[in-house]
């Protein structure tokens, strides 16, 4: 299948929706299918208000066209709420195609948290948004009921993986040379320093050992100021992030906004527990009713000494119940032909495949 993807996030963003997008990227390729990133690195772009590091493409409307005109895709899936999604949902609909979407990101969140913009006026424009929508992609089902709750429809339900081969088991906590010998636990954080993140209920825990920070982000300058107890390692290689990972006690999750939360998952698939706030994403990473592989609480302290508790290997064992392979399987069974003529096509191509299965069963027996 020729797929047309359309993200406002892709590399060198470094976040876990480009993390999600280049691995089902990859997974998609892999079963052969052809996949096309339309993403901003291809637009002329510039720097998103408050949030170093991420460009917006300005103005993409016409270039997007164009390239959907020229690549005639048979499904359109577009990723994020941003000027592509836009100029992307757009022409879709000019051109009468249908496409799928997906809910990656709580922005009307962010939006409430760093300009007051009312929660109301986020999610009424994030429903226009995806009303015309065949499918809006969302990756648990918290949030799922939560949009049903809003007035979204045609919701489905997803979810993501993790690199298990990247993010290796440590039986033990390593030790980082980079950061030398800390005193213990050391207790991890990685994401973006900003505003949805909560990071400061992790920076202000009474926790004995090391806080360690990996990430960058528009609060960055001023949290270091006012905690420089925390060691903060910047933005880090996966390779290198990899080792990170493997070399801390626990992993603390503070954000209460997250749709999912990948980098649970990779501190996991290293071993590592993870301690959380029971809402969305880490309900659905650690499970529900029974807690795997962390502890969650509505006292972000007790959750970190309960997670020293969990053994490392359980840790391990609820990650590798992740795969990019399902999530790739479950993301093509949601996406729908642009036209009704790719629609009759896909049918008349599934028919031939079965009818073709059922001669060759009759000729075998």
């Amino acid at each position: 299948m020729k797929i047309a993807l359309v993200t406002d996030a892709w590399q060198p963003q470094v976040n876990g929706v480009v993390t999600t997008l280049v691995e089902l990227v990859r997974e998609l390729g892999a079963a052969g299918h052809e996949v096309h990133v339309i993403h901003p690195g291809q637009f002329r772009t510039r720097p998103c208000p408050g949030y170093a590091g991420i460009d917006l493409a300005v103005r993409p409307g016409r270039q997007m066209a164009r390239q959907l005109d020229a690549l005639q895709p048979q499904a359109v899936h577009i990723a994020t709420e941003g000027p592509l999604g836009w100029a992307a949902r757009a022409h879709c609909r000019r051109r009468g195609w249908r496409f799928t979407t997906a809910f990656h990101t709580k922005f009307p969140e962010i939006l409430h948290a760093a300009l007051k913009v009312p929660l109301s006026w986020g999610y009424a424009l994030f429903r226009h948004f995806h009303k015309p929508s065949a499918g809006v992609m969302v990756p648990t089902q918290g949030v799922l009921r939560m949009l049903q709750a809003r007035g979204f429809r045609n919701l489905r339900g997803w979810t993501h993986g993790v690199d298990t081969t990247l993010f290796q088991m440590q039986p033990q906590p390593q030790v980082y040379e980079p950061m030398g010998l800390l005193p213990r636990p050391v207790a991890l954080f990685v994401g973006r320093v900003s505003y949805e993140k909560n990071i400061e209920a992790f920076l202000q825990l009474d926790f004995p050992g090391t806080k360690v920070v990996c990430g960058v982000g528009p609060l960055e300058a001023q949290l270091r100021q006012r905690f420089p107890g925390v060691r903060w390692l910047g933005l880090l290689p996966r390779e290198e992030l990899a080792r990170v990972y493997a070399a801390a006690d626990l992993f603390v999750f503070p954000s209460r906004s997250e749709t999912f939360g990948l980098v649970m998952l990779e501190a996991m698939a290293s071993g590592t527990p993870v301690a959380a706030y029971p809402v969305d994403g880490p309900l659905e990473v650690l499970g529900q009713p029974a807690c795997q592989g962390g502890a969650l609480h509505e006292d972000l302290q007790q959750a970190c000494f309960a997670t020293l508790a969990v053994p490392r290997h359980e840790a391990r064992a609820r990650a590798l119940q992740f795969s990019w392979a399902e999530a790739t399987r479950l993301f093509t069974s949601h996406l729908v032909p642009v036209s009704q003529a790719c629609h009759e096509a896909a049918e008349h191509c599934h028919e031939s495949v079965i009818a073709l299965t059922s001669s060759s069963s009759s000729t075998r027996s």
